[in-house]
């Protein structure tokens, strides 16, 4: 049996790790040889992406990799054995937070001066898309809604060359619920943050008419319109969303007639709107990461983390989120915290995450899919490691609650679960104008208005679905340095920015993904 170099078959990612993860499928026998003469020989086969020990560690005692602990040995382990779920599990961690310990400010940037082609807005901001939103307060009126989205983009939205789509948000609730309890703000934030993004240039809102979440109480709580503009024979103003309700307006067909008439005249205004140079300070880019692999730690999340810091470094904002995605190393990000009081706010949310999942019967740890742990991810830990790596290295400034306006610039964090669709509804509610999304399986998600910039992982994947995939950070194991990577992403993201549009635009993707958080009982 031949000796194999231990970096030629696996990777090392921090001297004293115990563990190392292999580059191919490795078969029982297979001899790796770390140069200083010792020699691990496999006792069984090792998938590719899978971790194999490279010393003895006995039940009960840490197992490390990127130099933090990733779980415990639940049977004693020896060298060259595969590490994984049979021998591995998360068990309790006892973290030490330090505080703002290692907030290091970013070198200035040579492309701080640089621009790309967006859409300025009257509060400041500035839009990637300009698209009209037809956005539903309550599931019921889901079918009228869509059906005015199918006639105005099949017939009118051809005659509108400066608008990039018209869609509808729709979802499964709105009613049912509290009128005054956490779901039913957790919804009107989020929904308004829909109505008030940088990229939708004009807004139309479709209730029923009986529902808990009424369109006109949801525009006017969280300031879309004026109190006054719903009383009774005040003249509609073209300036602000209308508001459409079916049992007001005589049924499905009239309210259909009526939103298409009002769709068309929102078409007109958001016509009217050009792309115009602006400075990428004012980019605000969403992070996530789904279908992880054990390669989303190594290539495609550091390589997000590189482009990431280029755009804080030219004044722009970058989101990391995925709270329960973060557990485990949140100690990571407090030392990188501007202020105690970010640094505590990163750490309840971790506690409060514990206290939920356990409410719920399940814990954190159940986190890592079926998908994650064939890919080689074998506990929460280890997930977390690997996803926070998309934050960089930059201070981190805020922390936001699940689509809360996303005011600070920089290097923020905001609460979301790690559920890919609920996460990405999260970030681009509190004003993300791009998403980042690194993908190790290969999950196909695009989203409506903000452009989603797929990653993969690794070379296979990226060539089995590279019609999904926007950008292969696969190479860095090939040898490409992650810098290198970090700036093709930060180079991709601007032109996307600029108009360019992602694999999942192309397609047409990203109707169907919006899905709010929901909290709490259905009543």
């Amino acid at each position: 049996m031949s000796v194999y170099p231990l970096n030629e078959k696996t990777i090392l990612l921090r001297e004293g790790d115990d563990v190392a993860t292999t580059r191919e499928s490795l078969p029982e026998g297979t001899v790796l040889s770390d140069g200083t003469g010792l020699e691990i020989r496999l006792r069984g086969e090792v998938p590719v992406g899978h971790k194999v020990a490279l010393r003895a560690i006995r039940e009960g005692e840490p197992v490390r990799k990127y130099g933090q602990v990733i779980g415990y040995a639940t049977a004693d382990v020896q060298p060259g054995d595969w590490v994984h779920t049979p021998n591995m599990g998360a068990g309790h961690l006892n973290l030490s937070y330090e505080i703002g310990t290692e907030v290091r400010d970013l070198p200035p940037s040579p492309n701080a001066e640089r621009t790309f082609m967006g859409y300025a807005r009257k509060d400041g901001r500035v839009g990637t898309r300009n698209t009209v939103l037809l956005l539903s307060s309550v599931n019921c009126s889901a079918d009228a809604l869509r059906r005015i989205e199918r006639k105005l983009r099949d017939e009118a939205l051809p005659d509108f060359p400066n608008v990039d789509d018209v869609f509808a948000i729709t979802h499964k609730t709105g009613c049912g619920m509290s009128g005054s309890n956490a779901d039913y703000e957790l919804l009107q934030r989020t929904l308004a943050g829909f109505a008030d993004h940088p990229n939708v240039a004009g807004v139309m809102i479709m209730g029923l008419g009986c529902e808990v979440n009424q369109p006109g109480a949801l525009a006017v709580n969280r300031g879309l319109i004026p109190a006054s503009a719903l009383r009774p024979g005040r003249p509609q103003n073209d300036d602000l969303p209308p508001i459409l309700k079916i049992q007001d307006l005589g049924g499905v067909r009239k309210t259909v007639e009526r939103g298409i008439e009002e769709g068309l005249k929102l078409l007109r205004r958001a016509n009217e709107h050009r792309r115009t140079p602006q400075p990428i300070s004012k980019i605000v880019v969403g992070t996530n990461c789904g279908g992880s692999d054990a390669y989303s730690g190594i290539t495609a999340n550091p390589a997000m983390g590189v482009a990431g810091d280029e755009l804080v470094a030219c004044g722009g904002t970058w989101v990391l989120a995925e709270t329960s995605e973060t557990y485990g190393a949140e100690h990571l990000l407090t030392k990188r915290a501007v202020s105690r009081e970010v640094g505590e706010k990163l750490i309840a949310l971790m506690r409060w995450w514990e206290d939920y999942t356990a409410k719920g019967g399940a814990e954190i740890d159940n986190n890592p899919s079926p998908g994650n742990k064939a890919g080689g991810l074998t506990t929460i830990y280890e997930k977390s490691l690997g996803a926070a790596m998309k934050g960089g290295t930059a201070p981190l400034r805020a922390v936001y609650g699940f689509a809360e306006r996303i005011a600070e610039p920089g290097f923020v964090f905001m609460d979301t679960p790690g559920h890919d669709p609920v996460s990405v509804t999260g970030l681009v509610a509190g004003g993300c104008t791009l998403v980042a999304f690194s993908t190790g399986r290969g999950s196909c998600l695009g989203f409506k208005p903000s452009p989603v910039l797929k990653i993969a992982t690794n070379t296979p994947m990226y060539e089995a679905l590279e019609e999904d995939m926007d950008l292969n950070a696969g190479v860095v194991m090939d040898g490409v340095p992650v810098e290198d990577v970090g700036r093709e992403i930060f180079e991709a993201l601007i032109a996307m920015a600029g108009g360019k549009r992602s694999k999942s635009e192309a397609q047409g993707l990203g109707d169907e993904t919006f899905a709010p958080w929901t909290l709490g009982p259905v009543l």
